[in-house]
């Protein structure tokens, strides 16, 4: 049987590098991030139930994202409605994932918002990448377009990173990343002893 490994951590805290730490070693590797942005594309599952509910966000056949964000800003309840469209087919698309590698020890699922959103239910396992303040605040500010004000926005929306730490099955230290590739194969090395 496949064990599901989800992997979170907030903002800046290194988890797209972890997940690509999972990948080099040869497990399947799903984004939630990735996901949203092919089902919001043109054919795109999501595009359908999103567009009849917010028409205004339909673009070239597909979701256009900030216009998305716009409708969303002016209305409270918006977010409650997006989320109860798109966290079902997000799922489908999930499972249909994980049902794609069935010979797999592990699938890696890469889920920024997975406690927020309760999803650590259906994990075996939780890894969270962690990585102090200061880096973390220094990796965010460094992207393009961001801002101090806009990070603490972000961070606001997040479970802070201490809850999520006492919260994990595992904490992957990304202050190095020889620190964070030990980390991942002493993971992968736990869950294969398991099998």
């Amino acid at each position: 049987m496949t064990f599901r490994l989800g992997l979170t951590g907030s903002i800046g805290m290194g988890k797209s590098t972890t997940a690509q730490m999972f990948r080099d070693l040869g497990h399947p590797v799903w984004d939630a991030d990735q996901a949203v942005h092919r089902l919001y594309a043109p054919g795109g599952a999501a595009v359908a139930p999103v567009a009849a509910v917010f028409p205004g966000a339909l673009r070239d056949g597909g979701i256009d994202r900030e216009a998305l964000k716009a409708a969303i800003a002016g209305d409270p309840a918006a977010l409650d409605r997006l989320s109860a469209i798109v966290h079902p087919i997000v799922a489908a698309d999930r499972e249909a994932y994980i049902a794609r590698h069935p010979a797999a020890l592990l699938v890696v699922l890469d889920i920024p918002l997975l406690y927020e959103n309760g999803y650590e239910t259906q994990m075996d396992g939780v890894a969270v990448v962690s990585a102090d303040a200061e880096t973390q605040r220094r990796r965010v500010l460094a992207r393009p377009g961001m801002t101090a004000d806009l990070l603490a926005l972000i961070l606001s929306r997040q479970m802070p990173d201490a809850r999520k730490r006492a919260r994990a099955d595992w904490i992957i230290p990304t202050d190095s990343m020889d620190a964070a590739r030990q980390a991942v194969e002493d993971i992968v090395k736990e869950i294969k002893a398991c099998a």
